[in-house]
């Protein structure tokens, strides 16, 4: 089961990751500190679409946004960023499409909408002052977390027409750094995501998934689904895309849509991560972000319930993935030889141009201050 879902969504992931690498590859980050300096909703949008094009491993996307709190971002369009980082990238919606069904890739997007809107009210009302200064204070300690040196490298290249920049020698270097740095980052994550889905799927019957869920109780469940997904996403140790896949499985189970898509939502308050929020901004700003972040999360999940039930496209099928057992000479098979090929490209080009020095300062951390004007970079070979 496990090898069926990572040969379906194989060649999803490589155009989503080559594709976020270009992006990051011509998006300055100096540029970014300085969209982000309030929480006005057009701040928040460009958060919003910002985070998106970066990475979408969640740890790369935390350390990334403490770093850009360091440098003088507001603390909410740094969150909003980190939530767009993991719930609005290309990758995330591909393999979505592929093992649920579109109708969630459009639930996950209109879901992070909602979910950022409602996260900005919170912060706005219970988040004071003092608890933001206390955060940059302990931020300022630069205590190390995961994916530091991913949160530091800039290797954009921002000058010339958006094309040439793509296809320039320095460009086609960036691009295949940042292919590289993305899959080492969520690597770990998306095989145990695809493993422990491969063993739920074949070891616990459904009986009692949907007993768990309530399944036999629709309008029960649809309460139910919202709240219990985020809390067994904490639970899981799993992150990222690597939640996609688990996700496919409770689904073909009995969660609701809602709980289905809480539980993606959730990647970025597992264990492992609420640890690196006590570290990065203190224990009590953690435990604001645990509720705030799980009440946006739950809050978002019931409206997008709402939404898509009202307009009848809930899908009805439970079969999210049903992949062969073994490999055939399908679409799939053809997409996943061609885009191997793309993958080997980048990876050569890649290992020929310092990519092996530049990945061991991934999990580095920074060695000056990072305040306002103190940008610590990396710079491609």
């Amino acid at each position: 089961m496990a090898f069926a879902m990572s040969w379906e969504i194989l060649w999803a992931l490589i155009l989503g990751f080559a594709i976020s690498a270009m992006v990051q590859a011509v998006v300055s980050t100096r540029e970014i500190v300085r969209l982000l300096g309030d929480d006005r909703p057009r701040t928040l949008a460009v958060a919003c679409g910002l985070g998106a094009a970066s990475s979408s491993c969640s740890y790369a996307a935390v350390a990334i946004a403490r770093s850009l709190f360091r440098k003088g971002a507001h603390f909410t369009a740094a969150m909003t960023f980190q939530l767009a980082s993991t719930n609005l990238v290309v990758e995330l919606s591909l393999l979505m499409v592929l093992l649920l069904g579109w109708q969630f890739a459009a639930a996950e997007v209109i879901g992070a909408v909602v979910m950022v809107t409602l996260l900005a009210v919170l912060f706005r009302y219970f988040l004071s002052d003092g608890m933001v200064a206390d955060a940059r204070a302990q931020a300022e300690r630069g205590v190390v977390g995961r994916m530091e040196g991913h949160a530091n490298m800039h290797m954009e290249v921002t000058e010339g027409p958006l094309v040439r920049r793509v296809l320039s020698s320095k460009g086609r270097t960036a691009i295949s750094h940042y292919f590289v740095m993305d899959w080492v980052s969520v690597w770990l994550d998306l095989v145990a995501g695809l493993v422990i889905a491969g063993t739920l799927a074949v070891v616990i019957p459904t009986d009692v998934w949907r007993t768990f869920f309530l399944s036999n109780h629709p309008a029960l469940a649809k309460l139910w689904g919202p709240i219990v997904g985020p809390l067994i996403a904490i639970v899981s140790f799993v992150c990222s895309v690597g939640n996609v896949p688990l996700a496919a499985v409770l689904w073909a189970n009995g969660i609701s849509f809602g709980g289905a898509v809480a539980f993606i939502f959730a990647d970025l308050i597992i264990l492992p991560i609420l640890d690196i929020y006590r570290r990065y901004y203190g224990r009590r700003m953690s435990l604001f972000l645990l509720g705030t972040f799980y009440t946006a999360m739950a809050g978002a999940a019931y409206v997008v319930e709402l939404v898509f039930g009202a307009f009848r496209i809930v899908p009805t099928a439970r079969m999210a993935l049903a992949p062969q057992t073994a490999i055939a000479w399908n679409y799939t098979t053809w997409l996943d030889i061609a885009f191997l090929v793309l993958a080997i490209f980048l990876v050569t080009r890649f290992l020929r141009t310092g990519g092996p020095a530049m990945l061991r300062l991934m999990e580095a951390a920074p060695h000056t201050p990072a305040g306002p004007g103190h940008a610590h970079s990396h710079h491609m070979p």
